[in-house]
């Protein structure tokens, strides 16, 4: 089970740090604000 992500330095993202919590997790945001390149991260 994937418990946290920690990126720094991908396109627009300076650097962030995500905790998921058991059960389902879900991102949401604007357009433009990276959700895509969070799920980018995981293949990196």
């Amino acid at each position: 089970m994937l418990l946290e992500l920690n990126v720094k330095n991908l396109a627009i993202i300076h650097e962030t740090n995500l905790t998921f919590g058991p059960g389902f997790n879900v991102i949401t945001g604007e357009t433009g604000a990276g959700k895509s390149l969070l799920i980018d991260a995981l293949e990196f």
